[in-house]
């Protein structure tokens, strides 16, 4: 497992992959925050918020990953498979502020049908991920 300090280096390198134009309006910038989020929806401990984007408010507009996230789901992964884990995250969170610029939600529903399927499944699929949900399993696969 990558080291806090470690995960906000490559952050900060995988936001340098993405256009300026991205970060218009994004005045809070993407905070790493060192704690761990189970998802509100979560029924037995198993479904994690990996990141989130919050629009507007007081601290405006502004991109949170949950490094303990990564931490408890991918810690068994090699730094390439996290960084690869940490791409997916971010340029979810990053589609939702452009869907919020643009007036669009098209990423929100899709969440929704993801949490509405977790919620009435009851075979889980071994580590079933969707944006900054991860849904864990025991018996998860351990490779990259």
């Amino acid at each position: 497992m990558i080291t806090i300090d470690e995960m906000q280096t490559v952050l900060d390198e995988l936001a340098e992959e993405l256009p300026e134009v991205f970060f218009n309006e994004l005045n809070g910038g993407i905070v790493l925050l060192p704690e761990y989020k189970e998802s509100e929806y979560s029924q037995k401990n198993d479904l994690y918020t990996l990141g989130e984007y919050h629009h507007g408010g007081a601290m405006g507009n502004y991109i949170k990953i949950y490094y303990g996230s990564f931490e408890r789901i991918f810690g068994h992964l090699s730094d390439e498979g996290m960084k690869k884990e940490l791409r997916h995250t971010l340029r979810h969170e990053f589609r939702h502020h452009l869907e919020a610029l643009a007036g669009e939600d098209a990423l929100e529903v899709e969440d929704e049908i993801y949490i509405r399927d977790y919620l009435n499944t009851r075979t889980p699929i071994k580590g079933r991920r969707r944006g900054p949900l991860y849904r864990l399993f025991k018996n998860r696969d351990e490779s990259d």
